[in-house]
């Protein structure tokens, strides 16, 4: 028997909320019921596009909902999100998964209480090149990754280490498996008046170390994760979405260098995460990137802006 589709709501139709909305209306596991944005003309033109209603709050669209997105600026997450799960709805919380750490665990409290779940939108982790990246990285030793991007207005509530570097914050984690044990950084503010420019050292329990540089003022976009391990250099392009491997065999006519380019599958990353948390509402699985994982980013991008902060005290 065919399951029903599960009913959803996207809270939040900007920039990444109305790509939620879309996909939501094309799976076959959910039924888009309707949206709320604090731009009722916005709100109106995705659920004209998407065939579905406009609900003023989320204590309106709650009672007829499952599951929802929440695609809010990060100064919402917390309030939102906590509403929701505390009126029985699971949630996809976009990353960063809140401001802060405390509002980080009123969320996650909020799931426990209440027994439901909570997705962290880390989508990078579903990109079609990460997915065969990790497929090849065993005991990587040393990451080196670029995140540079033109400036935006959006997400400039945030600094760039929230924005964009927990990307890779993220990625190293969950490439590495182990803690984070130092960590040192410098960043500047350029156009607005928060850090637009970061770079990050950081140590890891296993030995790994990554060094991660992201900028939101760059002439040019790049998304590259270069990774070092034993007798093998991967570089992965998640632009691109190539992944390129060297490695060093021995032969019985001395050590080689062999290059090859690793399969990367097609497929939309935001739609494969909408499907994995669809399926984790239905079967009440914890889903990849959970809460926990969500905050434990988090803890790291902290880290990062706390060790920015002393550097720019010494200077």
């Amino acid at each position: 028997m065919t399951e029903a589709p599960i009913d959803v709501g996207v809270i939040g139709v900007g920039h990444l909320g109305r790509h939620h909305a879309r996909i939501y209306t094309e799976l076959a596991s959910t039924r888009l019921v309707g949206v709320v944005d604090r731009d009722r003309a916005r709100a109106a033109e995705i659920a004209e596009r998407c065939g579905c209603a406009v609900f003023e709050s989320v204590a309106d669209i709650a009672p007829r909902i499952r599951a929802a997105s929440v695609a809010v600026p990060t100064a919402h997450h917390a309030e939102v999100s906590v509403e929701l799960l505390r009126a029985g709805v699971d949630v996809l919380v976009e990353k960063p998964l809140a401001r802060s750490t405390a509002e980080a665990e009123a969320i996650n409290r909020a799931a426990d209480e209440h027994d439901r779940i909570v997705m962290t939108g880390h989508t990078e982790r579903f990109n079609p090149a990460v997915i065969a990246l990790q497929r090849a990285v065993d005991a990587p030793r040393f990451f080196e990754i670029h995140r540079l991007a033109a400036f935006s207005r959006r997400s400039t509530d945030i600094d760039v280490v929230l924005d964009l570097m927990i990307h890779d914050l993220d990625l190293v984690l969950y490439l590495d498996g182990s803690r984070a044990i130092s960590v040192d950084a410098i960043g500047v503010s350029a156009l607005t008046d928060k850090v637009d420019i970061a770079n990050a050292r950081v140590r890891f329990e296993s030995g790994c170390v990554a060094n991660l540089t992201a900028s939101r003022i760059s002439a040019e976009a790049v998304r590259r994760i270069r990774v070092f391990q034993s007798r093998t250099y991967l570089s992965c392009d998640t632009g691109a979405r190539k992944v390129e491997r060297y490695r060093l065999t021995l032969t019985p006519a001395g050590p080689q260098i062999f290059h090859d380019m690793l399969p990367v599958e097609e497929g939309e990353p935001l739609r494969t995460e909408l499907s994995v948390f669809a399926e984790a509402v239905r079967t009440r699985r914890r889903p990849a990137i959970d809460g926990r994982q969500g905050q434990r980013v988090l803890d790291l991008a902290h880290q990062v802006r706390a060790a920015i902060d002393a550097e720019r005290a010494r200077l």
